[in-house]
């Protein structure tokens, strides 16, 4: 059983990872541990729990140990041969719980509101020298809770940015110095290295906002994507591109914070397009809610016009008619 939980195996990082302990055998720790606070950060007052983030990969490397070695004979690799230059691509996810307070019972108070923050092994591949990479794992459901393995629990509104940035901070930064090393741990009887790629795509909405350092729903800058705002995504419906990134909202956040122009809040807020607190964590452009919502509209759009127009019992309407047909809409 003590197999199944993080903080059984041992393993090594080459180079060690900064700012985190070498010990490998950790279970569960208090989610607040490895949070430097300065003196800007309010006391972050909250039940958190989590493992270590490279004890937790590591376990969820051993439960696939199996399926690595079926890839590496399936795909035709000498086994003693392959011990380094495996890449792992991991999908991180966040979300509020919603309300999981205690209905009846005689509990210690607790928040109301908890976040879950996970992972999933999407894939392994290696690149054996001289050779392409090959993949030789592919999570066949990625996106069933099956495979998507806890992180961190934590008892906190996903509103409550300051809390949540303190909660995610430790987590952050074993994130980025994994980055920058390799993981040896024995796969199949043999020391082998791991390098890790993160992709944060498993947020929603209101979570990149969050993430992200915008402004919340509500805003005028209706999209986590690009600069639109809600006049412009009115009146273009088709023209959009992926124009933001993590490292604009930080520059952005820092001319929000500065403010060097000594411009006015209106001129201000108009430069940085909505940002509003400093991004922390690096999200993913994927299609988002609003964008599937934009599409979906479009294709209604031309539906509703068909119908009016009744197109189905004429040839080839010309373009007048069909400026009717939108007209009525």
């Amino acid at each position: 059983e003590k197999e199944l939980l993080p903080g059984f195996h041992q393993f090594e990082w080459q180079p060690a990872l900064k700012n985190v302990s070498a010990s490998c055998n950790v279970g569960i720790i208090n989610g607040l541990s490895g949070w430097t606070s300065t003196v800007d950060d309010s006391p972050a007052d909250t039940i958190t729990r989590r493992f270590r983030y490279d004890v937790a990969l590591v376990s969820a490397l051993k439960d696939l140990e199996e399926d690595i070695m079926e890839g590496l004979q399936e795909s035709g690799m000498e086994d003693s041969a392959c011990t380094s230059g495996f890449n792992v691509m991991i999908k991180e996810s966040c979300d509020g719980m919603g309300d999981v307070s205690e209905k009846h019972g005689g509990g210690p108070a607790v928040p109301e509101k908890a976040v879950r923050f996970s992972f999933t092994i999407m894939s392994v591949s290696v690149k054996a020298e001289g050779k392409e990479e090959v993949a030789i794992f592919t999570e066949p459901k990625p996106n069933s809770e099956l495979s998507c393995k806890p992180l961190c629990l934590t008892f906190v509104d996903e509103s409550d940015h300051e809390t949540l940035t303190a909660v995610l901070g430790p987590i952050v930064a074993e994130r980025t110095a994994m980055k920058e090393s390799r993981l040896i741990v024995s796969i199949g009887g043999l020391p082998r290295s791991f390098r890790f790629h993160f992709r944060g795509t498993g947020y929603d909405e209101k979570m990149v906002r969050e993430m992200e350092g915008l402004e919340a729903s509500g805003s005028t800058y209706v999209c986590t994507l690009c600069d639109s705002t809600r006049a412009e995504a009115s009146q273009n419906m088709v023209l959009h591109s992926v124009t933001r990134s993590h490292d604009e909202n930080l520059e952005r956040y820092e001319i929000w914070r500065t403010n060097p122009f000594s411009e006015s809040a209106e001129e201000l807020r108009d430069r940085v397009k909505g940002v509003s607190a400093k991004p922390f964590m690096e999200t993913q452009p994927t299609l988002d809610a609003l964008h599937c919502d934009i599409g979906n509209a479009i294709e209604f759009y031309k539906i509703f016009q068909d119908e009016i127009g009744e197109v189905f019992q004429k040839v080839n309407p010309s373009r007048e008619e069909r400026r009717s047909w939108r007209a009525a809409l």
